[in-house]
């Protein structure tokens, strides 16, 4: 009896030619680094150097965060992926009510420069790629991120990284949105220009399946409405004047990767295949960077058990070589206590060196796309492949991936599939060891880090310190600015240009969003009451 794939088709007991049969393996499959990229976007892929490692990090004040940012550089970490607080995802100051018993609780609390100058001190900029993961206010952390690299003279030309700035996403998945989607989309495109013009080595989105696999889809669900959006922020940037191939090799995407290791691998390959052939034949993208899709890749945290912890090791390693087999550019690697609290330096130190053991003491890395040519996984790359094709037409059908959003579509989906694997979990159908199966009487204990509660505090005291110190002046009018700007039509002026005046002159974070506030609003959901 065929056991059924995450994505919900059948995974036969064994594979022979036949599952094959009818296929171009040229045509499917390519040579690594070639078009459609199915076994990779290098040819030499980890044979020449590793993925990039990076660890997520990012908890408390800025001060804490740095400390942590320094411990993991020192121990081999190539690349810094900060978290967030609550509400700095969503615009507030650590000081504003709403803010309040959310500082410093999910990520660091940013609500300035200075915040931002202490977070990345005695890190040089000009040699470490810097991912952030923050949606509606990625535009602001970005240009805070480039003032302080000109503060360390570090060019802006030279400043390598990647903003999340993937709101659509935020509307399916998460709710950390600010505004309407329509302006939200001109800030995505405005933050497109700007860094081809002032930051150009810097990856303008990280277009993210992530959370919505966190939130329940399947593996074909979660490339599907990825890649749905991913066309989306293609046609807004077409429609704001801007060429594909100006813009489209500085795409990138994120993903999860689950223990389901053969499917994922598949996933993986399957969605550098799609995007491919859309860059090439919907949009014309004649730029081999255009079409190859990059991405970036964490380990399940919804996997995670807080029961008997340390099996979180085992399936975080597994996690972790799906993704590599799949062909990631960069990994992240939970901690095995991520499902109790914040990671301890240990814990995230572990974390890391489940990474520099695949890369080192395994043989995957040696040759390019190892699971090349077998019978399973190129029929699962298939399988997901045409499960995923089916759902972006539906998207289509509904007029693309906004009005999509706007009826509720992706949503109702992938609640729908998380339901289907919360009840499989409840019967013991689908096995999670420590879970409900292999449980101990008794778990042990166990003492996980805990946050300053007195950190909303020292913020507010920073807050206050700020206000009182900068010119006033300066402040207002560099915010009437950014209002006058954003108040023009989409592509007339670039709001990321009056933006960077703003912070320079020591607004803050929720000082700036409130402007935008003022002129674009704030999205309710239809179904909102």
């Amino acid at each position: 009896m065929a056991r059924e794939s995450e994505s919900g088709f059948p995974i036969e007991p064994v594979y022979g030619p036949e599952a094959l049969t009818g296929r171009d393996p040229e045509e499917a499959l390519g040579e690594p680094g070639t078009y459609p990229y199915t076994r990779g976007v290098h040819p030499s892929m980890y044979t020449g150097r590793p993925w990039t490692m990076r660890q997520y990090a990012g908890f408390g004040t800025a001060a804490e965060s740095n400390a942590r940012y320094r411990r993991l550089i020192e121990h081999g970490t190539t690349g810094l992926s900060v978290a967030f607080d609550l509400p700095t995802q969503m615009g507030y100051d650590s000081d504003a009510p709403l803010a309040h018993g959310e500082v410093g609780k999910v990520g660091v609390a940013i609500d300035s420069v200075e915040d931002m100058r202490t977070l990345l001190a005695g890190i040089p900029l000009d040699r470490v790629s810097t991912s952030m993961t923050i949606n509606a206010p990625a535009a602001l952390l970005l240009l805070l991120y480039q003032l302080v690299g000109e503060e360390q003279g570090v060019a802006a030309r030279n400043l390598t990284g990647t903003i999340q700035n993937d709101v659509l996403k935020e509307y399916i998945a998460r709710g950390t949105y600010i505004f309407p989607p329509g302006p939200s989309l001109r800030l995505v495109a405005d933050v497109f220009k700007y860094c081809g013009a002032e930051i150009p080595r810097w990856n303008t989105i990280s277009i993210s399946g992530y959370h919505m696999a966190e939130a329940g889809a399947s593996p074909a669900q979660e490339i599907a409405f990825t890649l749905a959006d991913g066309i989306e922020y293609v046609r807004t940037a077409l429609a704001a004047g801007m060429a594909v191939d100006d813009f489209a090799p500085r795409l990138s995407f994120f993903f999860v990767s689950r223990t389901t290791l053969l499917e994922e691998a598949a996933k993986f390959r399957a969605a550098r295949r799609i995007w491919a052939r859309v860059m090439r034949e919907e949009f014309g993208a004649l730029d081999p960077r255009s079409q190859m899709l990059r991405f970036h890749t964490q380990t399940a945290g919804v996997q995670l058990t807080a029961q008997q912890p340390e099996v979180n090791l085992v399936r975080v390693a597994v996690q972790g070589l799906a993704a590599v087999l799949g062909g990631t550019q960069s990994l992240h690697t939970n901690a095995f206590d991520e499902a109790i609290a914040l990671p301890t330096d240990k814990s995230a130190r572990l974390a890391l060196r489940t990474q520099q053991v695949l890369a080192h003491e395994t043989d995957v890395a040696a040759t390019v796309d190892p699971l090349a040519g077998s019978y399973a996984v190129e029929s699962l790359t298939d399988a997901v492949e045409a499960a995923a094709l089916d759902l972006m037409r539906r998207v289509e059908d509904l007029g693309g991936a906004v009005a999509a959003i706007e009826q509720g579509f992706q949503k109702e989906e992938i609640e729908r599939n998380a339901y289907r694997i919360a009840q499989e979990t409840d019967a013991g159908d689908r096995v999670v060891v420590g879970l409900n199966r292999f449980r101990l009487e008794e778990e042990e204990p166990y003492e996980p880090l805990r946050v300053d509660p007195a950190i909303e505090e020292r913020q507010r005291d920073r807050l206050a310190k700020l206000r009182a110190a900068r010119d006033r002046t300066a402040v207002s009018a560099a915010l009437s600015a950014l209002k006058k700007a954003a108040e023009s039509e989409a592509g007339a002026a670039n709001v990321l240009y009056p933006m960077k005046d703003a912070l320079a002159a020591r607004a803050t974070l929720g000082e700036v969003c409130d402007a935008l506030r003022d002129v674009w609003g704030t999205y309710v959901p239809a179904n909102t009451f």
